[in-house]
């Protein structure tokens, strides 16, 4: 039911008003999902693989002819596929893939490190090639450089995961950083390297990434989330770049909204990283 939500809110007719030119690709469809004996605690796991592997041959082909694709959908495993899709595409242009991960989790966890076994919070393991998705997920063509990744909004962290994290070195900016220093510095900061190294930007929003008292149609709440203004001027910077070349919109419930309140909000800012602003101002250059 989330992608029908966005476009019960008008993501297209909003998308048009900025002057975007829309076209709806429907819902992917999957193959018949296979049996997949596996003794892990990973839950729907053959659906998962199968899932994955049919949007990341639809994320693939949706940058066709200079596309910007939006990939609008429930649950944050979503984004095993379109993260993928997207890098290889980018390889194949010989440019690196960037991604800015807006959420309230890092979703680090490999299969054999999540006691929850929801693949949900596997994601970014899977798209900058960690060890554990074999032999059930098909293999990354092109994996994320770890160094290509930022993380905002982050407040909820596994043991494992921040374990992996620190070791790794990903860039994580969780809410104590930004009530500290704001989001424009290591925004900018993480944009200005997109932008010497020729990058692609692939942003993965998830509704947790927002505070629940703003965008509470999401089943992993987490309270102290983004406020309104910090994740309109996120979008805002983001668009002013230049740099955006896809989006995920992600961990939308209807069922868990409040008139359509939260689907609303998702589309507003996705009309913000598209361009639509209270006054025009002077940019500068990345």
């Amino acid at each position: 039911m989330g992608p029908e939500a966005y476009r019960i809110a008008g993501l297209t007719a909003a998308l048009k008003d900025v002057g975007c030119t829309v076209t709806d690709l429907g819902d992917v469809a999957c193959s018949p999902v296979a049996e997949l004996e596996h003794n892990t605690n990973a839950n729907n796991l053959a659906e998962a693989v199968a899932w994955t592997a049919a949007l990341e041959e639809a994320a693939f082909n949706s940058f066709d002819g200079g596309k910007f694709p939006i990939f609008a959908g429930g649950d944050h495993s979503l984004s095993l596929g379109t993260v993928a899709g997207a890098a290889r595409y980018a390889a194949s242009l010989d440019r690196p893939l960037f991604l800015l991960w807006l959420d309230a989790h890092p979703d680090f966890h490999r299969i054999d490190t999540s006691d929850s076994g929801n693949i949900h919070g596997m994601p970014v393991g899977y798209v900058t090639g960690q060890d554990g998705f074999a032999p059930y997920f098909p293999p990354v063509a092109a994996p994320v450089k770890l160094a290509n990744i930022c993380m905002m909004g982050i407040r909820s962290v596994d043991v494992a995961e921040h374990r992996g994290l620190v070791e790794q070195g990903v860039a994580v900016h969780d809410m104590r950083r930004i009530d500290e220093f704001g989001v424009v510095r290591p925004l900018t900061e993480f944009l200005k390297r997109v932008s010497a190294e020729n990058g692609m930007l692939h942003v993965s929003l998830d509704v947790d990434f927002l505070d629940p008292g703003i965008a509470p149609a999401v089943g992993t709440t987490v309270p102290g989330g983004a406020t309104f203004r910090e994740a309109h001027l996120i979008m805002e910077i983001l668009h002013e770049s230049g740099l955006v070349t896809s989006l995920d919109l992600v961990e939308l419930n209807p069922f868990l909204d409040h008139a359509g309140k939260t689907a609303r909000l998702m589309v507003d800012l996705t009309t913000s990283l598209m361009g639509k602003t209270v006054m025009d101002r002077p940019t500068g250059s990345f």
